[in-house]
């Protein structure tokens, strides 16, 4: 079966960096878009950051852009996001997601994807 496992997370303080890491069994990473997704207490689940299948196409939500990164590492099966110049409105659950058909283009829609990992907590506090 397809399991998404995330891992990363913790207390950073802002202006931090933290790096976030998910891996896939029964799944390859990058024959279907991958994307990151958050959820803040009292909020709706939003996209983040997402990948298609072509390499170097990326997609993010206004407020990561050029803070955050999407990554994937094929010979490890993972897939990463590197969040930059921390802020404490970034604090949330993280989760990362794969669709499970091959579109080239990925989209910041939870609808989208079809296999979610269980997530884990950053949180950006002083």
């Amino acid at each position: 079966q397809v399991q998404l496992v995330e891992s990363g997370g913790g207390l950073v303080q802002p202006g931090g960096s933290l790096t976030l890491s998910c891996t896939a069994s029964g799944f390859t990473l990058g024959y279907t878009p991958i994307g990151w997704f958050r959820q803040a207490p009292g909020k709706e689940r939003e996209g983040v950051a997402c990948m298609g299948t072509t390499d170097g196409t990326a997609d993010y939500v206004d407020s990561a852009k050029g803070r955050f990164t999407i990554s994937r590492d094929g010979a490890k099966n993972t897939v990463y996001l590197q969040m930059n110049s921390l802020k404490p409105e970034d604090t949330a659950v993280y989760y990362c997601a794969a669709e499970s058909v091959a579109f080239r283009l990925c989209v910041l829609s939870t609808g989208g994807y079809d296999y979610w990992g269980q997530g884990t907590q950053v949180t950006v506090s002083s």
